[in-house]
């Protein structure tokens, strides 16, 4: 009986031990890959970095308003969301170079580091200090502590230089081992021109800090400007990083089949609009429509358009959409194909206007004239605006021609936000924040989160405050005495 025991003793184990093995077997999906080339993965990244037209973003920027509020109103954010599944998708790219052969610089981890600087800077410049050194390391670390709005930057202009290093070293080296790549079909030379327009962008974004020895804004901006060899940039809007709509898996927002929903609901907002007419722009014409009432009273050319104040009260909007007093977007342009226009990410007319600012104060030698006038120039053409007469005479005028002093300086910073018009995310957001131009309407539109006012940041994600409380209670109390409040501002712009 005692060997009959001992017996069955043995099988029950040798049962539970297959079982376990059994069970390690059938928790392995088979049907679900369990490592994948990088060019697929970067194919996620890619769309994950694309801000495409009239999205919230751009209704923030106040280039467009909703006059219904069954699709939307035109009230501002309180919290917003984190890119930490996103940079996963980064660092498994990089881990998939790796494991196929990939050296130490490869294609894709250049341009990781590329991505690890364009949504770190996109995450600090909503929420402020965030989680960087320690995070991304899954279970390793659960509970991030947040770095410092300086030290993220920082950092970023490290992985911009490094990126802009190893994609010059790939290029020399002819690699073209890179592959999944729909911005620039996988030139790696274009790719470089985009990581230094890039970070024009962010030295811009600085410019508040332009006296800290530390970060040495102004000569790495000249560095960048005066040595085209080691930093070379966009030369035209052919270089631009734009996302093309396909008309079939990627349709431009605007469309054919979204015309019965938004085509009247959604109108043209006077912060943008407004500025256009006050300077005779020919943009005006192909960008929106001229309200009927105003035609009908007689109106012609540019007096005829109008754009709403994104703080007017949604009801008194839609009274003055339903009469004809509000312009809407240009049907023709927007509402009668599914490719629409491509959508700007980083572009030529941007770095043009951010040389010229840097110009005018006095980062980069020369005259910012030069510079702003091409940005003009470029973001014209965007719209098929090329013919010399027409810009000579817009360029002539003496609400638009530049000044070298604090006038010329409003005047760039105008420009750039008018060629931010459905293009590069919150750009436009983050420059008025910096700069005050353009001035933004606030009032009972904008929501009473934040008592009617245009909020200087987001608050951080629900799921942080919850899940990572220390850590975020402590960032709070270096930056904002304790308050994760939306009118605080951020280190950036003190």
């Amino acid at each position: 009986m005692k060997n009959y025991k001992y017996l069955v003793s043995f099988i029950l184990t040798m049962a539970l031990l297959t079982s376990c093995e059994d069970f390690k077997e059938l928790e392995q999906n088979k049907n679900l890959p369990t490592s994948v080339p990088p060019s697929v993965v970067i194919r996620s990244v890619l769309f994950d970095a694309t801000n495409d037209g009239w999205s919230d973003n751009h209704r923030w920027n106040q280039f467009w308003c909703s006059n219904y509020n069954y699709y939307n109103t035109n009230e501002y954010w309180t919290t917003g969301d984190f890119n930490y599944t996103v940079l996963k998708n980064v660092v498994k790219m990089e881990e998939e170079a790796s494991k196929r052969g990939g050296g130490l610089v490869n294609p894709y981890n250049a341009l990781g580091k590329f991505f690890r600087a364009y949504f770190f800077v996109g995450m600090t410049q909503r929420f402020g200090d965030i989680p960087m050194t320690e995070a991304l390391n899954g279970l390793k670390n659960e509970f991030p502590k947040f770095d410092s709005q300086k030290d993220v930057y920082k950092q970023s202009l490290i992985w911009l230089e490094e990126a802009n290093a190893d994609l010059t070293a790939l290029i020399n080296t002819g690699d073209i081992s890179l592959s999944g790549d729909f911005y620039y079909n996988n030139d790696l030379s274009k790719w470089r021109k985009a990581v230094n327009a890039f970070k024009l962008r962010v030295l811009i974004s600085l410019s508040k800090k332009d006296t800290d020895a530390d970060l040495n804004i102004k000569q790495k901006f000249a560095d960048v400007v005066t040595n085209p060899s080691k930093y070379p940039l966009f030369t035209g809007i052919a270089d631009d990083m734009q996302f093309v709509h396909n008309g079939t898996t990627n349709k431009y927002p605007f469309n054919q089949d979204e015309f019965g929903k938004v085509a009247t609901r959604y109108n043209m907002c006077g912060t943008y609009l407004n500025t256009l007419v006050s300077l005779v722009d020919p943009r005006t014409f192909i960008v929106a429509e001229p309200a009927k009432a105003l035609v009908l009273a007689g109106k012609t050319g540019v007096d005829a358009y109008y754009g709403a104040p994104s703080g007017q009260n949604l009801d008194d909007m839609s009274v003055d959409a339903l009469n004809g007093k509000i312009s809407f977007p240009n049907k023709a342009r927007y509402f009668t194909n599914y490719l629409g226009e491509n959508t700007i990410q980083i572009g030529y007319a941007e770095q043009c206007f951010n040389i010229a600012e840097a110009t005018n104060k006095g980062w980069v030698a020369g005259t910012a004239k030069t510079y702003y006038d091409n940005g003009i120039k470029a973001s014209m053409a965007f719209y098929g605006i090329t013919d010399v007469a027409v810009l000579n005479t817009y360029l002539t005028q003496s609400s638009v021609a530049y000044t070298n002093d604090a006038t010329g300086l409003t005047k760039i910073l105008t420009q750039k936000y008018l060629a931010f018009f459905q293009n590069s995310g919150l750009e436009a957001y983050s420059n008025y924040r910096r700069t005050g131009v353009p001035v933004f309407n606030e009032g009972p539109g904008t929501g009473a989160a934040n008592n009617f006012k245009v909020p200087r940041r987001f608050q951080y994600p629900v799921n942080e405050r919850k899940t990572n409380a220390t850590n975020y209670t402590a960032a709070l109390a270096n930056q904002f005495a304790g308050t994760d409040a939306l009118n605080l501002d951020l280190w950036i712009v003190k």
